[in-house]
Parts: C-alpha cells; sequence; structure tokens
C-alpha cells in the first residue's frame, strides 16, 4: 500500500466517522474530505472541483425541479386524496392502497417530499380503520425507497450507477433498465410487509379512533407548554398601540411577547367575540382583547408600557375554529434549518404564529423564538383557517415544512386539478416518453423538462434556488472526487483486488452477496448517495479482476445502497415518520433487516439473469 492511498483510506475512514456521528454538515464533511485530496496533491484542482460540473449533479438537480412542480401543483396532494377514498378499514388493504401507489410515484419524484406529502394521508387512513399510524409509517418509507429503484432517475445511486458504466466504456443502460428488479423489490417489499407486518411492526402510538383524531388541544398545549405563557390583555383606550398594526407595534423584538390571536371586544360589548387569527398586517383596535403567549415578566413590562389591562386567567384556550392549529416538522431541505423562527420570518411568509417548537419529542428550552432550528423540528403554529388550508392543499411550504397532525376541523378539497397541475402532469409524462424513448440525453431531457416547469408557472422561479436540496447537491458534487482518488491512487484497485482474491474462490454469486452486504451496511449509517459514489470504482474493480462484466455488481450496488431501511438516520424519509410513529431505533432494525436480506436474494436471482455475467 503506498503513502497516497493510505492518506485516502485515512480521509475517507474520517469522512465516515463525521458522517455516522451526525456532528457536522453531511455537504460540509464531503466537503471537507474534498479540500483534503486537493491540499494533499493527490488531486489537482480541477479534478477536486470536477463534480460540480458533472451532468449527474445537473440531472439530479434538474429532476427536484420537476418533483417541485408536482408539489406546488397539487398533484401529488391530489393522489394521495384518491387513495383515501378507495381504501377500506382492513390493515392489509390499506397498506397495499398506500405502499404501491408511494413506491409509483417515488420511481419518479423525491422519495422525501413523497413521504412529507403522504405522511398527514397516512396518518388519517389510521384514524379511520382504527389502527397504530406505526403500523403504516414505517412502511410508506420503505414503499417511498423500494420506488427509488424502479427507474433510472427514481433515486441518486442509479443514476450514479449508469454514469459509472458510461465512464467504463459500457453501453448506457435505459431509462426502465432497473424496473424488472425494482418491480421486485416494491413486490416483496408490500408482500412482507402484508403477510408478516404484525410481528415486524409496532403499534407504539394508539389507534386513533373518530373521536380520538390526535391530540387534542389540551394534549397540544401540555406537550408544547403553552399554558405556561399565555395570558390576555385588553387594549385601553389611550393605548399607543391602538390603530397600529402588529408589524408595527413589533411586540416579539421589543417585549419578548408574541400576539396569538384577538378578540374585538367594543365598550358596548358585555363580553369579547371569538378569538380570531393574526397575522403581521392585522391592526390592533382599543378595547381589544389580546391572547398573547409570554413569561410573566414580559407580560408585566409590555402592559406597563403600552397601557394594556391584564385579564383574569382563562380556563379556555383560545383556539377554535377561527383559530386552528397545526403541527409541522422541518423538512431536509428547509431553508429554516439553521435559523430561528424570528429569523425565518414564517409570519410574514406564511401568516401563520409559532406558538411552540419541540426537537425528538421534548420542549425547547426558554424562548423558542430563538432558538436554532434543526431538521426534524416539530413547530405548532396557528392562523387563519384559510392559511392553513392553503400550506395544506398548495403545499406551499413543501422543501420546508411536512405536515404532521392538522386541525381537526381543517377540511381541505381537492376534487378537480388545477390548470397548472394538469400543465405538470403533461410535462412529467413527456419527459418520461422521450428518457424512455432514449432521443436524447437524460440530461438534456430532465433541463428541458425544468426550464418547461417555470415558464408555464408550475414552479415559481423566484423559488427555485432556495427550493433546491443544495446540501444533496453539494454533498454529491463534493463525493464524486472521492472516486476519483480511490482511482486515481490505485485504492479501489487494491481494495477490488483483496475483494477478488477473498472470494474469488466462490463463485460470482458470493462475489455479488458480498459487494450487496458491504454497500447495504454503509447505507445504514451515510447517504444512499454516498455510499454509491464509494462503491461503484470499487465494484467496477471486482469485476475487472474476476473477468466478469460490471453490470450485475454495479446495479447490484446500486439497489443495495438505497435498502437504507435499518435504522432512523439511513435516510431522511425514515426521520421523517420516526417521531409521527413513535418508533424506536430497534424498530428499523426489527422490520428492515429481513427486507435487506429479501432484497439480497432479489438481486442474486435476478441480477445475474437479466444481465449476464
Amino acid at each position: 500500500m503506498t503513502n497516497d492511498i493510505a492518506f485516502v483510506f485515512i480521509v475517507l475512514g474520517v469522512m465516515i466517522a463525521l458522517f455516522v456521528s451526525d456532528r457536522i454538515r453531511l455537504d460540509l464533511v464531503a466537503i471537507m474530505g474534498m479540500l483534503a485530496l486537493m491540499l494533499s496533491g493527490i488531486l489537482t484542482p480541477a479534478e477536486a472541483v470536477a463534480g460540480f460540473g458533472d451532468p449527474t449533479v445537473l440531472l439530479i438537480a434538474a429532476l427536484m425541479v420537476v418533483g417541485d412542480g408536482l408539489f406546488q401543483t397539487g398533484v401529488a396532494a391530489w393522489i394521495g386524496q384518491r387513495l383515501g377514498q378507495i381504501a377500506g378499514n382492513n390493515e392489509r388493504r390499506i397498506l397495499v392502497t398506500l405502499m404501491i401507489p408511494v413506491a409509483v410515484l417515488s420511481a419518479f419524484i423525491s422519495s422525501t417530499g413523497t413521504v412529507a406529502i403522504m405522511l398527514p394521508i397516512a396518518v388519517n387512513l389510521a384514524r379511520r380503520a382504527g389502527i397504530s399510524p406505526s403500523r403504516l409509517l414505517l412502511p410508506l418509507a420503505y414503499a417511498a425507497l423500494g420506488g427509488g429503484m424502479l427507474t433510472a432517475v427514481g433515486t441518486p445511486p442509479n443514476i450514479i450507477a449508469i454514469d459509472a458504466l458510461v465512464a467504463a466504456g459500457r453501453p448506457p443502460l435505459g431509462f426502465f433498465s432497473f424496473t424488472p428488479i425494482g418491480g421486485l423489490v416494491v413486490i416483496a417489499i408490500t408482500l412482507v410487509i402484508v403477510l408478516f407486518g404484525h410481528w415486524l411492526l409496532p403499534a407504539r402510538v394508539a389507534p386513533l379512533t373518530s373521536e380520538t383524531r390526535g391530540p387534542t388541544l389540551a394534549e397540544l398545549a401540555a406537550e408544547y407548554r403553552l399554558t405556561e405563557g399565555l395570558a390576555q390583555v385588553r387594549v385601553a383606550a389611550d393605548s399607543p398601540l391602538a390603530g397600529l398594526t402588529l408589524a408595527e407595534a413589533r411586540l416579539h423584538s421589543r417585549y419578548g411577547v408574541t400576539v396569538v390571536g384577538i378578540r374585538r371586544w367594543p365598550a358596548n360589548r358585555p363580553a369579547p367575540g371569538p378569538a380570531r387569527a393574526v397575522t403581521a398586517a392585522t391592526r390592533v383596535l382599543a378595547d381589544d382583547l389580546l391572547d398573547v403567549i409570554g413569561d410573566e415578566a414580559a407580560v408585566a413590562a409590555l402592559c406597563r408600557a403600552e397601557r394594556l389591562i391584564p385579564q383574569a386567567p382563562q380556563p379556555d384556550l383560545p383556539f377554535g375554529p377561527d383559530l386552528p392549529v397545526m403541527e409541522v416538522a422541518l423538512t431536509p431541505r428547509s431553508r429554516f434549518i439553521g435559523q430561528t423562527v424570528v429569523a425565518s420570518e414564517l409570519r410574514q411568509l406564511f401568516g401563520v404564529t409559532v406558538l411552540g417548537a419541540r426537537r425528538l419529542g421534548q420542549p425547547l428550552a426558554g424562548d423558542p423564538a430563538h432558538e436554532t432550528l434543526r431538521f426534524g423540528d416539530t413547530l405548532l403554529v396557528a392562523g387563519p383557517p384559510a392559511r392553513l388550508e392553503a400550506i395544506v392543499r398548495d403545499q406551499r411550504t413543501f422543501g420546508d415544512l411536512a405536515v404532521v397532525a392538522l386541525p381537526r376541523d381543517l377540511a381541505v378539497s381537492g376534487d378537480r386539478l388545477s390548470r397548472r397541475a394538469l400543465l405538470a402532469i403533461a410535462i412529467m409524462l413527456a419527459m418520461l416518453v422521450v428518457m424512455a424513448g432514449g432521443w436524447l440525453p437524460t440530461v438534456t431531457v430532465a433541463l428541458v423538462a425544468a426550464v418547461a416547469m417555470v415558464i408555464t408557472g408550475c414552479v415559481p422561479l423566484n423559488e427555485i434556488y432556495r427550493r433546491l436540496s443544495w446540501e444533496s447537491l453539494v454533498l454529491i458534487a463534493a463525493m464524486l472526487p472521492m472516486a476519483t482518488a480511490l482511482t486515481k491512487t490505485g485504492g479501489a484497485t487494491l481494495i477490488a483486488t483483496e475483494l477478488a482474491t477473498a472470494l474469488g474462490a466462490f463463485s460470482p454469486l458470493v462475489v455479488l452477496a458480498g459487494v450487496f452486504i458491504i454497500t447495504s451496511f454503509l447505507s445504514q449509517f451515510i447517504s444512499n448517495t454516498a455510499t454509491a459514489v464509494l462503491m461503484m470504482p470499487i465494484a467496477l474493480g471486482i469485476a475487472q479482476q474476476l473477468g466478469l462484466a460490471p453490470e450485475p455488481l454495479v446495479i447490484t450496488a446500486a439497489i443495495a445502497a438505497s435498502t437504507a431501511f435499518a435504522t432512523p438516520i439511513a435516510s431522511p424519509v425514515n426521520t421523517l415518520v420516526l417521531a409521527p410513529g413513535g418508533y424506536r431505533f430497534a424498530d428499523y432494525a426489527r422490520a428492515g433487516i429481513p427486507l435487506q436480506v429479501v432484497v439480497l436474494v432479489i438481486c442474486l436471482l435476478a441480477a445475474p439473469l437479466l444481465f449476464p455475467w
């Protein structure tokens, strides 16, 4: 082993350790590794940054835009609502009705996005059937992961595998080359869950009945500790606030107090009206009764400075039909990650008020408005019914927030697709037809489709750059140089030689199983994209060492990279269902490891038949 190979292995080992620790963002770890290879002289600057111009990165970015068009126009939500109408109360039927469409949807758009849009639908299906949401949410994640294996663009490992084969001088794979194996995987996952889910899946969350459809307002208030800070104050006739909008009043920045609702209470009426939601443009009038959140000292300071009259505490919460609440979670691509609630300006953007925040099931200590938000944090928000309904119906916050719990009185109608939704469907279908026909390069077709989504208004131009998953794109671009370094220094050849020597005495099927097991193991702790980038040159090297066709090994590695079933950190879709399903770490292993074994058997049987040695 040369010094250069040893250095590359050390860098790779440190990167994997940092990936597993999750203390530093994945994209930053990848950039640090890229810089280490560049500063050591192993890669030239041009080689180190070549990944940022790689067609694979451009293809994935374009597909993100196309997928976002389906979400923003309501196509994905419409599909989900249709599922809710045809699913009955039988658990097995619900699983099939849920998993198959989710897998098909994930074959063409982001699996993370698919789970985000389908999560509240799955919870609603569980409520209707009186079963625990835990029985549906993990299958939802697994179906999305399996669906990514169906097409060449369903998941980044498939794209990386095709690119690796072309770089090795092999004929390019077609759009549906993965479909036979991916289809078998989806069918097998569905059958295992349907037939054996009773033993594999826990029921961590109590079944939701029609009478207990999700947490009550009292339960939410307790979970977010709202009652510790809720207070009521009345605006005196000579108050400086009278006549100002909430944006002009700047109560939170000046006093640390947030106005949640407002009740009109003219002096000639004996009692105030019902609490109504507020926005930044809501104007405060004399005699209004304000429902506010803040610590006791802050509320007292506000009353003294602004001449407000404290009211006796009320036993009832102010929320109701005119002031509904919703629980949402930050997605992996949310632009609010790393920001505080105040900096994110949710009230200005979406017309909602943040009532509280939780992390890993526990309320954030201190003032949640000034806590730095992370992926998976949940927020309890309140706002006008129309604003909350729009968030659910149009998925305006997809890419930022995923709906976890809907207000009970929120009715979302989606009987008809809009004109833009029909345009989005037409663009997607045209893209798939051209890709499948092979008439133009895949990256060209995807870029044309992305531009068409923008021109037709399916994706607003000013939202594209903030809604792209830059962490994923940078991660892919910065990890590609590691594959270059492994190849350039001979590290990939060394690994391939050692594996080939160790497994060479056995049949090619044993070699195939070894590649699958190593790749699948890595995918439980680092992203499937990073795993695929690392394993492709190794799979190609093993094939060359043993004189085998590389397609079975490379395709098996791509499939194995997407079997992120056994840990909650293996994939963002696993993390998204963690809190709503009440899962524990061991729950993923109990259901995921058997599924990995099933997928391994499928690859051993199907890959050599479809792609001969």
